[in-house]
């Protein structure tokens, strides 16, 4: 069993944060650890059960680059965005414009150094959506994610409490096939759906976010 930090659930729950900058770029990630993580993101509930989940680990450093290179790509259109984080930043006021700078460095700093993140992850899961529309659409979509969010939701816990860094991506999505064929992964029949850096992070003292306070996003009985 790997050592876990000294974290109560809450303090676990509240300061799994998405880690791009703070990665120890130099130190390797045992293929153990990164089993462990899985192994408790197994335990996730899906829909129906199903349990179609899988775990693509990248650990290949020349695979690694061929996958930076696509996410660079990407992110060099994503900067253009008006849902970026740079767009965001630049619409930010009062003590919002630091933290979105700052997302915005870690960003940066995340797309510039990919490569060199010891270990990247794709969670995916069996079977590609079909272009439905309608409440079928929204419902097939819902259950598709729901199935695998929970699973790397899980995954990310277990790898802070074992002072590895994650962040939820999809940017590299955008050059799907082409990843899928560098991996093997059957294109037809395996969606991949987000990809995650996993290093240990510069420190473990990370804290929860201020100014996330119910009032302005819980609502009872109604909107």
């Amino acid at each position: 069993m790997s050592k876990t930090l000294p974290l109560s659930p809450d303090e676990l729950l509240t300061t799994t944060r998405a880690v791009r900058r703070r990665l120890d770029l130099d130190r390797p990630v045992p293929l153990e650890e990164i089993e462990q993580c899985v192994r408790i993101a197994l335990q996730a509930p899906s829909g129906s059960n199903s349990r179609r989940w899988h775990f693509v680990v990248v650990s290949d450093a020349e695979k690694r680059a061929k996958i930076a290179d696509f996410y660079r790509e990407s992110f060099a259109d994503y900067r253009k965005m008006p849902i970026s984080a740079h767009a965001l930043a630049e619409q930010a006021e009062g003590t919002e414009v630091g933290v979105m700078n700052r997302v915005v460095d870690s960003a940066e700093s995340l797309a510039e150094n990919l490569h060199r993140v010891p270990a990247l992850v794709i969670p995916c899961i069996e079977g590609r959506l079909p272009a439905m529309e309608g409440p079928m659409g929204d419902l097939s979509r819902a259950s598709h994610y729901g199935s695998i969010l929970p699973a790397f939701w899980s995954f990310m816990l277990a790898a802070r409490a074992r002072g590895l860094g994650t962040a939820w991506t999809t940017l590299h999505l955008r050059f799907e096939v082409e990843i899928a064929e560098l991996l093997d992964i059957p294109y037809s029949e395996i969606m991949q759906c987000a990809l995650s850096p996993v290093a240990y992070t510069q420190g473990t003292d990370f804290k929860a976010a201020s100014g996330r306070e119910p009032e302005n996003s819980l609502h009872v009985d109604g909107w």
